[in-house]
Parts: C-alpha cells; structure tokens; sequence
C-alpha cells in the first residue's frame, strides 16, 4: 500500500506540473457551464435540478478525459521513464492502479471545481441535493470507466496522439452500442437477445439513471467492473510489453 500511494503521489505531481492538466480543467469548467446554460436551456426549463448539466458530461469526457488519458503511458515511454517505474517492487496491476488512481483525482478535482452549479440551483429553487450528490458520484464513476479504457489505450499504443483517437473510438462504441440506429441496424438479421445484449453494454443510460438519484448496486457493479477490467487488461498490455 505505501508503495502504491508513492506512485500515486509522484503521478499526481507529474499532472499537477503538466499545463495540459490546467488546460483540461479550464476546459470542462468552461463547457460544462455553457452547455448547461445554453443548449441545456438552464433557465428556460424553469426547473431546480441539475439534469442538463450531467447530460453533457458523457460528451465532455468523450473528448477531454481521451486527452488527459493518453500520456498515462505512452508518455512513459517516449519518455524513457517507464524503465525507473518498473524498477519499483510491485506488481503491475500495482503500478497501473496508481497510476490510474492518480489521474481520477484530477477528473474529480475537475467535477468538485463545478460546485458553484450547486450553489446557482439551490439559490434559484429548491432542488433535491441528494439526487444532485448521486449525480456526482455517478459522473465520477462515468469519469474512472473513460480513464481506465483511456489507460489500456495508452498502454497499447506507442504515441499519444493514437492513443487519443483508439480510445475515442472504443468509447465511442459503449455510448452507441444503446442508441436506437445501432438497435435499428442490428435488430433485422441478429436474434432480440443479441441486441439486447449489445445495448446493455452501453454506460449512457446507466449512468442517466444514477444522476437523477436512482442509485442501484447493478449500476454500480457494472462501473466497477469496468474499471477493473479495463486496469487488467491494461496490466496484461504492460506485462506482454515488457516481453519485448
């Protein structure tokens, strides 16, 4: 555990030196707050809630956590330390988990710069906080499952901008896997269960549910799950690396 919190720490203060970090949340400050204001029609939907707000988030992470995720391991190799952090007596699933741990605390440092969202709804009307709290919890789980497909990403590809655009598309593939033209292209020559199946892949409506305050343990379990797999894939990629 202490050598896990070393590498937590020396990630966190790798991001935290980075101007890319301060880029990324300048940027979901900024957008968030103006999709949520204008096409989200804030005011206009005379409603004390925040739902406009965490719709957006599955599109701002699209983007934004694909960036901040792509230098979690390519950047280690371009940059030749990655040789200094495997000399590091633990495992692999170790050394990825802090890795990862340290930059889903920026993804929450950015969701907890928002906070003057909540101030704005609850001074507007009386909105129920609880839901409000679940939404948060969800989006940074939203957050976690963007980073640890972005970390697998990076581990696989040998430069930033790849891993950038390889976990874009991946991404891509859970927020559409739901939408109703991918059902409509499946449903004609696959069987219901398949496509069913297929769509309960996808996080964007799990993770609508969560931030209108239903919180449910399969929601739950199905984030995790992903995070974990995902880190396991990506400490099999590191493991398969160093092979080479």
């Amino acid at each position: 555990m202490k050598l896990l919190m070393v590498i937590v720490r020396r990630e966190l203060a790798s991001y935290l030196n980075a101007p890319l970090t301060y880029l990324f949340l300048s940027a979901f400050v900024t957008l968030a707050g103006i999709l949520t204001f204008y096409p989200g029609d804030f005011y206009a939907r005379n409603q004390a809630d925040l739902d406009p707000f965490f719709i957006a988030h599955p599109w701002l992470y699209l983007f934004l956590l694909s960036a901040l995720s792509m230098r979690v391991w390519a950047e280690e190799r371009q940059s030749g330390s990655i040789e200094l952090l495997m000399t590091l007596p633990v495992g692999d699933f170790a050394r990825v988990t802090g890795k990862f741990l340290a930059v889903w605390c920026i993804a929450g440092l950015a969701l907890l710069l928002t906070f003057p969202m909540v101030l704005t709804v609850n001074y507007l009307g009386t909105p129920d906080n609880g839901a409000i709290l679940a939404g948060y919890l969800g989006s940074w789980l939203l957050a976690g499952t963007f980073l640890a497909i972005g970390s697998c990403m990076s581990a696989v590809a040998r430069q930033q901008i790849v891993a950038f655009v390889l976990t874009v598309a991946v991404c891509l593939i859970f927020m559409g896997s739901e939408m109703a033209p991918v059902r409509d292209a499946l449903h004609p020559w696959t069987p219901m269960w398949l496509v069913d199946g297929v769509a309960g892949l996808g996080f964007a409506q799990r993770f609508n549910t969560i931030s209108r305050g239903l919180i449910s343990a399969v929601d739950l379990l199905y984030f995790i799950s992903l995070i974990v797999a995902w880190l396991s894939a990506t400490a099999v990629v590191i493991d398969l690396n160093k092979a080479k």
